[in-house]
């Protein structure tokens, strides 16, 4: 997601708790492309397994709703809490939740109920947040406290977000007898910034689900989620598919890939000869192929990936549709693929239309989609799912 200010990128961690079949936290993020906004919201829901796990997801379901809307997160968070049954034995709330709404300006508007807190990372040190604290009355009519907090976000921001079974992890051992809490956690993100200062949000919410998971013996004692949010220059990558239309576009297309400020892949046999004739380098082919079901990959100076076209075009729309995480497994030239997207945030597709003939032919099986198709396929799913920024150019 780009706003005014700087790329954001927000990535999820989450696990369940042993032996349970679903996780009973919910985060969901939704990116408002005509506002350029983002908004998270993560919850915790009581116990574990499924009932936790339905609680907390009509929770997400309704903070995202009211917030996309535009109404205000007071009334938000009033709503849920009126909504939302308590614990008669207990008398604590079926659900927590923490909202975080991100504008086109880079204001942030924090909600936080019963949830750690919300950290903020910037210049090598925590932000203390200035919070209001409302008091929302229960369905048991007993007040609850609800922390309202705004901050303007800057380049190099990092927001963590979590549940508690992150904060809670390591509890009744010898080293950590109250649980990691949020100090260790704190110190945790602070050293594992100073020794890689450009860790991006998918590693550092890694990182941390895997210290958590340590801390419990590798094994969680209870659902744990790590949401983090990265505001930074974005990362950019280039695909260059298919010859363009006009052949006189060959020079401007090989032009183009070649003083491109980011990382480059090639995806055709037409298209990498064209870019190899016009820029005068060689291609060599990769013969180890991990991957009998697809060509080779190719090599050539200055670009980072050369694949064949529309088969590989196919599997990357494929391994993206299934993918549950940002983990991929394999190295074949769609994964490898898959794995250049991923670690990009601005993406930029040229895509040529000229006919490739082959592809009409009836008798070759349906997966073979025309070139066109499919990008906008990859494309959609990288925006919806990926909150990748995606720009199409036909040639």
């Amino acid at each position: 997601m780009h706003n005014k200010c700087f790329y954001i990128e927000a990535e999820l961690c989450q696990e369940r708790k042993a032996h349970e079949n679903v996780c009973g936290d919910s985060c969901e993020s939704r990116k408002l492309k005509e506002e350029d906004r983002l908004i998270t919201v993560l919850s915790d829901g009581l116990g574990s397994g499924v009932k936790a796990n339905i609680l907390a997801t009509m929770t997400t379901s309704m903070a995202l709703q009211f917030t996309a809307k535009n109404d205000s997160l007071e009334h938000a968070a009033d709503f849920i809490m009126k909504t939302l049954p308590v614990d008669s034995k207990r008398q604590i709330s079926y659900s927590t939740f923490s909202i975080l709404d991100i504008n086109c300006f880079g204001d942030a508007s924090i909600v936080e109920y019963d949830n750690p807190p919300v950290l903020i990372f910037r210049d090598d040190r925590f932000v203390n947040l200035e919070t209001e604290s409302k008091s929302v009355k229960r369905p048991d009519c007993i007040a609850a406290e609800v922390q309202y907090s705004h901050l303007h976000l800057q380049k190099e921001d990092r927001i963590i977000m979590v549940s508690d079974g992150i904060t809670q992890s390591g509890m009744g051992t010898a080293k950590t007898p109250f649980g990691w809490g949020i100090d260790g956690l704190k110190s945790f993100i602070k050293q594992s910034i100073k020794n890689n200062p450009e860790l991006s949000a998918r590693q550092l919410a890694l990182k941390i689900m895997q210290r958590a998971k340590a801390n419990d013996a590798d094994n969680f004692k209870d659902d744990a989620t790590c949401q983090v949010i990265y505001c930074r220059e974005p990362r950019k990558l280039v695909l260059a598919s298919g010859p363009p239309y006009h052949k006189n576009c060959d020079s401007m297309l090989a032009d183009r890939i070649d003083s491109f400020n980011g990382k480059k892949i090639i995806c055709g046999g037409t298209t990498s000869k064209i870019i190899s004739r016009e820029l005068k380098r060689n291609i060599h082919i990769e013969l180890n192929n991990y991957n009998p079901e697809l060509p080779p990959v190719g090599e050539m100076p200055g670009i980072d990936l050369i694949t064949e076209g529309i088969l590989t075009l196919g599997a990357v729309s494929s391994i993206l549709e299934q993918l549950q995480s940002n983990t991929v497994k394999g190295t074949g030239p769609a994964e490898q693929m898959v794995k250049l997207f991923l670690n990009s945030d601005s993406i930029l597709i040229l895509a040529g239309t000229q006919i490739n003939n082959a592809h009409q032919d009836p008798n070759l099986p349906v997966e073979l989609e025309i070139r066109r198709n499919i990008i906008k396929k990859i494309a959609s799913t990288l925006e919806e799912k990926f909150f990748k920024t995606i720009e199409i150019e036909y040639l």
